[in-house]
């Protein structure tokens, strides 16, 4: 038995589980792709943006930038979750290998993941002698720095990107058929557990 109550469970700040579903039965790409933006954008993106200079932090930063490429990436291969031995380093692996801006960082991802993501999220600070910057290039490979903003700045890029792509492309597409499935898994998890 489907819990009713999930319907109205806000997906983003405009979209309902009941709306999304409408616009799958239509197939609306064009509206789902901008709800996919909305909802990383008000999630990660514009909450840190609207902090003011003196109070932005490059480690809150950060923090939300390895979330939302987690969950961007589990959206774009379909993954049910990430939370598998080595499934959540893969993402990072996967999406630089895939996001040319993030070149710098594809041949360092395993460190990246250990001493960035895996330091701030275990232990409150990065490891490895890695540093968080809000200034400079995205990353100074002798000194180990990455650049905060800019890296932001290239995630909601890529978000624009993948919002884009989504337009571009067939509702039948891998690309679609992904998302739809991790939409699944999304509305799935709004259900009150039995």
């Amino acid at each position: 038995m489907r819990d009713k109550g999930s319907d109205e469970v806000l997906l983003s700040k405009k979209i309902t589980v009941k709306k999304f579903k409408e616009l799958v039965r239509k197939k609306d790409k064009k509206e789902i792709a901008q709800f996919i933006f909305d909802r990383f954008h008000e999630r990660y993106i514009a909450p840190l943006k609207s902090i003011p200079k003196k109070k932005k932090n490059g480690f809150c930063i950060m923090a939300n930038c390895c979330l939302m490429i987690e969950a961007l990436e589990s959206f774009y291969k379909g993954w049910k979750d990430t939370s598998k031995r080595g499934d959540s380093s893969k993402a990072f692996e996967k999406f630089f290998e895939r996001v040319e801006e993030f070149r710098d960082l594809k041949d360092r991802y395993s460190e990246f993941y250990k001493h960035i993501r895996c330091g701030i999220l275990h232990q409150a600070e990065t490891t490895g002698g890695w540093k968080i910057v809000r200034s400079g290039p995205l990353f100074d490979t002798e000194s180990l720095k990455i650049n905060a903003t800019k890296f932001l700045n290239i995630l909601e890029k890529y978000l624009k990107m993948y919002r884009d792509s989504l337009i571009d492309n067939n509702w039948n597409d891998p690309i679609w058929k992904n998302l739809r499935k991790k939409m699944d898994i999304v509305i799935k998890n709004c259900e009150r557990s039995k």
